[in-house]
């Protein structure tokens, strides 16, 4: 008699729901900085270049901070570091705010707290990604990935308008809302951790003593991640990812393109503050994207499921790269949101695809820095990014710098077609078994 295992239920699997209640409030919280920091740096300086400036060293520091916070993902429990990374983030978004309400925010305030939140995010986010392995089965990792990208279509398509409307009400109105979020976010994860169950299923009773005592050895041992140890850790996860010849090609991929689609939307940000759009106006240019990002987000599992990883990865970064070439012939908020759309439309299918099979591939141990080697690996050029699009407007005007951004994107669809490893990625029903030929 043949015994047919049910596929695994995410709407099922109550701790699956309370990881993604958690990560979408911090993702909503870190959206709204995102949106709100180059804007009213702009309104501030009234310079790009010095705006960029400000996003160029806070992503400069949260690539640093990246690399340690894989350390400290695979060193500690996870959840717990879910919880603690978002309490900080309460503790920051309240000194924002009150400097918000004290009208002291200034280049130099700006840049001081754009980096404190940008080491937030660095030590402490990967492990909440992390955590996600020992919550969700590989069988269904793919379906969760997918899961996730319509979860930041969500983001995306509510982030950008409502930024605009809370930025026009008052700059502390939004560091109130990036409070109430890292809050919610804690509380979650906290629940999360109650929740936690052993290795044969039995609950976990947590003693609160030594919860503490964890807590305060996740922050002894954030201070002190620049001993020899934590930078072999470091080396570790770095040394197997290369060693991966169905993971490395790929990375140096999401390196280039991350770099030029970056470079494109903020330079059209960029442009349209400096051409007297409101930030609502600005805001609503996100909806478009986030539209087009939720559809295809739903379409995301289907793709996964019956195209192999590696003709959706190249298939998704060549619209990309059509798209942000098509911008240059776009100046006004409407056509521009209508482009940004056709421009992100396969890129929850790409992350999809190329996370899920990560997840799936990357032994637990190492997944802490594991991700943090790919994601130092993919936010490489990032800093560059805003930089670009200042200095790109300043030089050689909007047009000159959506080119340049196009040809970074081009460049990266070619060197995709390339790489055999990345060609050779099966569909999700043949990741587990595809990974073990390398481990």
């Amino acid at each position: 008699m043949t015994t047919v295992t049910a596929p695994h239920s995410l709407a099922r699997n109550g701790r699956y729901i309370g990881w993604l209640i958690s990560d979408t409030a911090k993702g909503l919280a870190g959206g709204l900085f995102g949106f709100a920091i180059p804007l009213i740096a702009l309104f501030v300086t009234d310079d790009p270049a010095q705006a960029g400036i400000i996003s160029a060293i806070g992503m400069t520091t949260r690539l640093v901070t990246t690399i340690y916070g894989g350390v400290l993902a695979d060193r500690h429990r996870r959840i717990a570091m879910m919880v603690l990374g978002s309490a900080t983030g309460v503790a920051l978004a309240l000194a924002f705010t009150m400097l918000a309400l004290g009208d002291a925010l200034t280049f130099a305030t700006l840049l001081v707290l754009d980096v404190l939140l940008a080491a937030r995010t660095g030590l402490f986010d990967i492990a909440g990604e992390s955590a996600l392995k020992e919550i969700v089965p590989d069988e269904a990792m793919g379906r969760a990935q997918a899961a996730n990208q319509g979860r930041d279509a969500v983001l995306q398509l509510a982030g950008g308008p409502l930024g605009g409307v809370l930025l026009a009400a008052g700059a502390w109105v939004v560091g109130a809302v990036m409070a109430l979020c890292h809050a919610i976010a804690a509380v979650t994860a906290w629940m999360l951790q109650r929740s936690s169950r052993s290795d044969d299923g039995a609950a976990v009773g947590v003693d609160e003593a030594d919860a503490a005592a964890s807590d305060i050895g996740i922050l002894a041992a954030a201070v002190a991640v620049g001993k020899p140890n934590a930078l072999r850790e470091v080396r570790e996860g770095f040394a197997w990812l290369f060693s991966r010849p169905d993971l490395r090609g790929a990375l140096f991929v999401a390196t280039i393109i991350n770099l030029g689609f970056s470079t494109a939307l903020t330079g059209v940000i960029y442009a349209l503050q400096q051409a007297g759009h409101s930030t609502i106006t600005i805001g609503l240019l996100s909806t478009g994207g986030g539209v087009a990002m939720l559809i295809g987000a739903l379409v995301a599992p289907t793709l996964v499921a019956r195209v192999r990883a590696g003709v959706v990865i190249i298939a998704g970064l060549a619209v990309s790269t059509v798209g942000v070439t098509g911008m240059i012939l776009v100046h006004d908020p409407v056509p521009l949101a209508v482009v940004l759309g056709l421009t992100v439309f396969f890129i929850p299918a790409v992350n999809a695809a190329l996370g899920g099979y990560f997840m799936v591939a990357t032994p637990t141990e190492l997944l802490g820095r594991a991700n943090s080697a790919s994601a130092v690996l993919g936010m490489g050029g990032l800093p560059l990014a805003p930089l670009l699009a200042g200095f790109g407007l300043a030089w050689i005007g909007r047009d000159g710098t959506l080119a340049a951004a196009s040809v970074l994107c081009l460049i990266s669809v070619l060197l995709a077609v390339a790489t055999a490893g990345l060609r050779a990625l099966p569909v999700e029903a043949g990741w587990a078994a595809h990974a073990k030929q390398f481990a």
